[in-house]
C-alpha cells in the first residue's frame, strides 16, 4: 500500500523553538514568534500543497483557534489540500457536526477529512463544560459517531443511548464523498470505539515494535465487527542534507528549554488521563538530557519534544535516506498515513519535502500522490499574481 502523507498547521502559533510547551495550557516560556494569522497559516498550507501532502492536520483545544472556522476560512487558499479537521464530540451536537461536515464537503469539493479527539485531559474537557470521565467520553463518542454515520445515511434517523439521543435526525444532503474519520486513543476504553468506527486509526510515534503491537490488537477487533482499518502515526520530523546537520537542530531545540519548563510540563503531562499521553511520557520519562542524541529511543526516533509538548513528542531525526528507512520501518508494521510537523513549519515542510519525499517517492511508496510543480510552473504563477 502506498503511504499518505499529512502535515500540519500551528493554529496556537509557530517560531523556531518548541512553541507548544504542552495542550492544556499555553506557553509559559516565551511566546510564539509567529502568530497563527490567516496570511502566515495561508502560507504553511499552500507550502504543504506545493510539496504534495496529501492534506495538513489541524488540531483542537482550548490553546490553539477553532479548527473548523481556520480551515474554512483556507479553502480559497488552496486548491488540491485536503483539511484533517480535528474536533471534540463531547462540544458539539452529531447532527450539527455531521451537517458541518456536509457543508465543508460542497463548499471545498471534498476536501474534509475527520479526526475525532474524544479528550484525555479532564481539566480541559471542563473548561468546554464535559463533566465526563475517561471512560464515559469514549462511550458517547461511540453513540455520537453513530449517529453521525446515520445522519449521512440519508435518511431520518433515530437513536437512543446512555449519553445521546437524536429523533429524525438528517441534514440537508449527504456529503460527497463521505469524509472518512481519523480516530485516536490507546485506553481499553478507547480501543473497541476505534474498531467500529475508524477508517484511520492514528496513533503516536512510539518506537515501530510497539506501533505494530497496538495496531495488531485495533485490527483484531476490526475483524471481529466485520472491518477494516487503516493506520496512521503522528510525528514530527527534522531532516536535512546529512544526520550530523539534523541532530545539530534537535540539539538547538533541546537547549532551548529550561529545566524549570521541562519540570513544570512533565507534572503536567504526568496528570493526564490519557493512557496514550502516558505512553509518550514513558518514552523519555522525563529524565534530564545535555545531548539530543541522550534522548534518542530508536535509531532517528528522538523523544526530545515530549519533553514539554502534550501529544504527539516524537520526531524523526536524520539525514534525508535515513528518514526514509525508518518510514520505511512504520510502513512494514502497518503504517500508511503519516502526519507530520516541524519547527518552523513553514521551513520544515520544504525540508521534508524537498529531501524525504522524492526519497520515498524513489523507492515506490508514493504512487498517485502529485509531484510538486516545475520551477518554470511556480515562476509563471508568481508572475501572474
Amino acid at each position: 500500500m502506498s503511504l499518505k502523507l499529512h502535515w500540519f498547521l500551528p493554529t496556537t502559533g509557530d517560531g523556531r523553538t518548541i512553541v507548544e510547551r504542552f495542550h492544556a495550557k499555553k506557553s509559559l516560556g516565551p511566546s510564539a514568534q509567529r502568530t497563527a494569522d490567516l496570511d502566515y497559516l495561508a502560507q504553511v498550507a499552500r507550502a504543504a500543497e506545493y510539496q504534495g501532502f496529501e492534506g495538513v492536520l489541524t488540531p483542537t483545544g482550548t490553546w490553539c483557534e477553532d479548527a473548523w472556522l481556520t480551515t474554512a476560512a483556507l479553502i480559497r487558499e488552496t486548491s488540491r489540500l485536503k483539511f484533517l479537521i480535528a474536533f471534540r464530540p463531547g462540544v458539539v451536537s452529531p447532527t450539527l457536526a455531521a451537517q458541518m461536515a456536509g457543508t465543508f464537503q460542497r463548499l471545498s469539493a471534498g476536501r474534509a477529512l475527520l479526526n475525532i479527539v474524544t479528550g484525555g485531559d479532564a481539566v480541559e474537557q471542563r473548561r468546554f463544560g464535559d463533566w465526563h470521565d475517561h471512560d464515559e467520553r469514549y462511550a458517547r463518542t461511540d453513540e455520537f459517531l453513530s449517529i453521525v454515520r446515520g445522519v449521512w445515511s440519508g435518511k431520518p434517523f433515530d437513536f437512543t443511548g446512555n449519553h445521546l439521543r437524536v429523533e429524525g435526525a438528517t441534514t440537508l444532503a449527504q456529503p460527497d464523498p463521505v469524509p472518512p474519520l481519523y480516530f485516536g486513543g490507546s485506553s481499553p476504553a478507547a480501543l473497541p470505539v476505534a474498531a467500529r468506527h475508524a477508517d484511520v486509526y492514528l496513533t503516536w510515534g512510539e518506537p515501530p515494535a510497539q506501533v505494530a503491537e497496538k495496531i495488531a490488537r485495533v485490527r483484531e477487533l476490526a475483524e471481529a465487527n466485520g472491518r477494516t482499518v487503516r493506520f496512521g502515526v503522528r510525528l514530527h520530523t527534522i531532516a536535512r542534507d546529512s544526520s550530523a546537520e539534523a541532530w545539530a537542530e534537535a540539539q538547538k531545540l533541546l537547549d532551548a528549554l529550561s529545566p524549570e519548563q521541562i519540570t513544570q510540563a512533565q507534572a503536567t503531562l504526568a496528570a493526564s488521563e490519557s493512557v496514550g499521553q502516558r505512553r509518550m511520557v514513558a518514552l523519555h520519562g522525563g529524565r534530564s538530557a545535555t545531548s539530543a542524541r541522550q534522548l534518542e529511543i530508536h535509531p532517528h526516533l528522538w523523544a526530545g519534544i515530549g519533553l514539554v509538548r502534550g501529544g504527539a513528542g516524537t520526531a524523526l531525526v536524520g539525514s534525508h535516506a535515513e528518514i526514509a528507512d525508518l518510514i520505511e520501518e512504520y510502513h512494514a508494521a502497518g503504517i500508511s498515513e503519516f502526519v507530520l510537523s516541524g519547527y518552523p513549519h513553514l521551513e520544515e515542510a520544504y525540508w521534508f519535502g524537498e529531501g524525504v519525499r522524492p526519497e520515498l517517492a524513489r523507492r515506490g511508496l508514493l504512487a498517485g500522490v502529485p509531484a510538486a510543480p516545475s520551477l518554470a510552473v511556480a515562476e509563471q504563477t508568481v508572475a501572474a499574481q
